[in-house]
């Protein structure tokens, strides 16, 4: 057997390995990268000063202040957040300092591998599973509220990345993924009719000496269970969460040609940076947590500490299912932002931007819109919209007058892509910002040749069937499942 690399499951020595393989298939940089040359601000005729101003003028003048449905379900607004935890953290680039992309380690694995869950597997991470026969097991739940994420004695959450606890809506997807995995270890475990299909499903794509080869023997069940979470997980971000948010001609685009080629990066800055961060749009300001009850605003609804049972979600509040309650909808992608996110309750301080020895107030530190825009122009220095745009042939739209009334001739991608979104796409990202948003996640899929991509005629299995979607149906059949979870007591913590 082939030894392992420190740090990583057999399993993830076989994605490591078949990832690093000939052919088309190239490594995963661990560090962020361009799609375009660096765009430094042009001062002329005009002050950094009065760059900002411009940028704070436009940021609020996002501000909405009234709930707009669009065609998204609620959750798909937080489950993006949940894929973004998953493939994307920047620990070391800070608002008011310019940095070479290059530089930034991405401390998570750009795949759609699910670390954000199981962390490197019960070797490597061991503090996110059980003891005894319960050590395949994720920890999870707490006595004062089952359906809670497991705790330290100080509130932190056991969980593979902690921004998944940031707040209680994305905190009930991380706990779905988790609850999934239990109940199916506790199924394959049994070795009924369940555990057939588990088997069946893992295997697929991948040749049975490779799979001996990389997993150990003790670890098989939970290996099978992991690859069948992660290729249904991989399904559902392709055909459910980027059709909800992205226009079908971007997502075409992407999977049919190279993208932006296989030199790309595979994880670029005008994607985490700018284009990817369309949600902020889609998020509403207030939302119903349970049938019947009251909307409690955005900031009323805190992570990063023991959640009560009265923070529990009815999950169809979020997600389109049969036979429950009409869901919420998320926000259209557009250049609006609930007013909430223009007023950051937990910023207390202002920003220094050394490098032009300007000073953000501690109202724009605030806000969100404006945060970004001062990212893109002076930490990362990105493309303009005009410019992506220019160079994919797709449509253009004009300067905002909030920026064109002093004397901008381009605009910030990240807005660029929400404007195109209203223009061209309606409600969508289309035209740059969707194709940006459509080729990173192509490209992690193909690159990837463990993925449900590479396996011909991929159906998700039938016991997620029966919901309006696949990922409704993943929500469903734990909900009717939970009493079944093997050594539940024993699994919860803090």
């Amino acid at each position: 057997m082939t030894g392992t690399h420190h740090g990583l499951t057999r399993l993830d020595q076989l994605v490591k390995s078949c990832i690093e393989g000939e052919g088309p298939t190239r490594p995963f940089a661990q560090t962020f990268g361009r799609l375009f040359p660096a765009n430094p601000v042009q001062i002329k005729n005009i002050t950094h000063a009065d760059v900002i101003q411009a940028l704070d003028n436009l940021a609020s003048d996002m501000a909405a202040t009234e709930n707009t449905d669009g065609p998204a379900d609620a959750g798909m607004t937080f489950l993006g957040q949940f894929i973004d935890h998953d493939i994307t953290l920047d620990a070391t680039s800070a608002l008011g300092t310019r940095i070479d992309p290059a530089m930034i380690p991405n401390v998570r694995t750009p795949s759609l591998d699910l670390d954000c869950v199981y962390g490197a597997g019960p070797e490597a991470s061991p503090h996110l599973y059980g003891a005894d026969e319960a050590e395949q097991f994720l920890v999870f739940g707490r006595a004062e509220n089952p359906r809670d994420l497991a705790r330290t004695c100080a509130g932190k959450a056991l969980i593979g990345d902690p921004r998944n606890d940031e707040n209680i809506i994305v905190a009930q997807i991380q706990a779905i993924f988790i609850e999934l995995h239990n109940l199916l270890m506790s199924k394959r475990v049994e070795d009924g009719d369940t555990a057939k299909d588990i088997h069946a499903c893992a295997h697929e794509g991948m040749a049975e000496h490779t799979w001996h080869a990389h997993v150990h023997p003790k670890l098989r069940s939970f290996e099978e269970v992991r690859r069948f979470i992660r290729l249904h997980y991989q399904w559902v971000v392709w055909n459910e969460l980027l059709p909800s948010f992205v226009a079908e001609e971007c997502l075409k685009w992407a999977l049919e040609s190279t993208g932006f080629g296989w030199n790309a990066p595979v994880m670029p800055v005008e994607f985490s940076g700018a284009c990817y961060r369309f949600g902020h749009a889609t998020t509403q300001f207030k939302y119903a947590l349970r049938q019947g009850e009251a909307p409690k605003g955005l900031f009323a609804l805190p992570g990063f500490g023991p959640r009560p049972v009265d923070g529990n979600i009815d999950y169809d509040m979020f997600f389109s299912m049969n036979g429950g309650s009409t869901s919420q909808k998320a926000r259209p992608v557009g250049p609006k932002l609930g007013s909430p996110l223009l007023n950051l309750p937990f910023v207390h301080d202002g920003i220094k931007l050394a490098d032009i020895d300007e000073t953000l107030t501690v109202d724009q530190a605030r806000n969100l819109a404006l945060r970004n825009m001062i990212r893109d122009r002076y930490t990362y220095q990105l493309a303009s919209g005009q410019h992506v745009a220019a160079r994919l042939g797709t449509p253009g739209v004009p300067v905002p007058p909030q920026l064109a009334e002093k004397g901008f001739t381009k605009t910030p991608l990240w807005f660029y892509s929400l404007q195109e979104a209203e223009t061209h796409g309606s409600g969508k990202l289309t035209g740059a910002g969707g194709r940006i948003v459509a080729s990173v996640f192509a490209n992690l899929l193909k690159r990837d040749s463990t993925t449900f991509l590479h396996i011909p005629h991929f159906k998700p299995w039938n016991g997620f069937g029966g919901q309006p979607s696949i990922f409704a149906g993943m929500i469903a059949y734990v909900e009717a499942n939970r009493s079944h979870i093997q050594h539940a007591d024993a699994l919860r913590c803090g």
